[in-house]
């Protein structure tokens, strides 16, 4: 079989990129980000890694890209290259499913305690110099909602468990958590707002596809507890932010942890900014020491099995979007 022809849509300079050369098989690498590069060198691939912040790159690549039999994503987030012509192509997309899922379930517990034990308030009156007795809540006991319960709503789902909270979940097909051992109830689609009801805190770690856009509005904001406390790291556009502002403003919920944005970076008009019941950590809640050498390993494990014609890891239903 001829050495494959792999072309990686990132700049070369990344240090990541190095270990490519840690790579067992055969290998021919071509690395770029510019549009030159990518015209000269999609004709020529037969593996497509998708290493971009956003997909523009992959878009100007797919109509070219008439040899490549498989595409990888370094990212878990699929839909900057979802186009029609690649949905619609027998060619296999893996992402990075699963490597950063740890990293955001950790996130997820940080704000929860952010908010519990009232960490804004308490630095507050550090900065002020000011002692004052507070009552703080316990997690444990409180119930986590996920929404969008994979690899990453799982992993939060475990470290919440660990700490007694009770853990409820939501996912397109809940048979498939069936006594998972995690989450004491799975709920469908159509019973997220009965799922938002029960929840102290929501977890949303959701794909991006035309289904969860927006699948937190003004209604499901309404269904959630007074109490009760919105954490995102799935995509930016799972939330109306208009109407998370004005429930946030009127302090129909108690508050918001968000690293994922509908803009991003986030405007700094924003009025997100300007709220005390918000926690913004600007996308950066799975960027933890060696984040994309973990992603690029998952990429180097998949690559050893194209080349010896065994079954790909993190396979993308491309019809579904994740």
């Amino acid at each position: 079989m001829p050495v494959p022809r792999v072309l990686v849509l990132g700049h070369p300079e990344s240090p990541h990129f190095q270990l490519f050369g840690e790579l067992a098989q055969p290998t021919d690498v071509h690395i770029g980000a510019d549009a030159d590069f990518v015209d000269r060198e999609t004709p020529l691939a037969d593996v497509l890694v998708q290493a971009g912040v956003d997909g523009s790159m992959f878009r100007r690549a797919w109509p070219l890209a008439k040899r490549v039999r498989w595409v990888h994503s370094l990212w878990a987030g699929v839909d900057g290259i979802m186009t029609p012509e690649f949905v619609a192509s027998p060619v296999p997309l893996t992402n990075a499913r699963g490597v950063f899922a740890e990293a955001l379930g950790e996130y997820a517990i940080a704000a929860i305690l952010h908010f519990a034990k009232n960490i804004p308030l308490m630095l507050r009156n550090q900065n002020a110099r000011r002692w004052e007795w507070l009552t703080v809540e316990m997690a444990r006991g409180r119930t986590l909602g996920v929404v969008g319960y994979g690899e990453i709503g799982r992993a939060a789902g475990r470290l919440a468990a660990a700490i007694g909270m009770r853990v409820i979940a939501l996912r397109r097909r809940p048979e498939l958590s069936s006594g998972d051992g995690i989450a004491e109830r799975v709920y469908a689609p159509a019973q997220l707002r009965e799922m938002l009801g029960e929840s102290d805190y929501v977890l949303l770690a959701m794909p991006a596809t035309a289904e969860t856009r927006h699948a937190i509005g003004a209604a499901e904001l309404r269904a959630m507890r007074s109490s009760a406390v919105l954490i995102n790291v799935g995509r930016g556009n799972a939330v109306d932010e208009t109407a998370l502002v004005e429930a946030l403003r009127e302090r129909r919920i108690r508050g918001a942890a968000l690293d994922v944005f509908e803009t991003e970076p986030l405007p700094s008009g924003h009025p997100l900014y300007t709220l005390d019941n918000v926690l913004i950590s600007a996308h950066s809640a799975d960027r933890t020491p060696g984040w994309l050498d973990r992603a690029v390993r998952m990429f180097m494990e998949n690559y050893g099995r194209f080349v010896r014609g065994e079954p790909l890891l993190n396979v993308v239903d491309k019809k579904a979007g994740y």
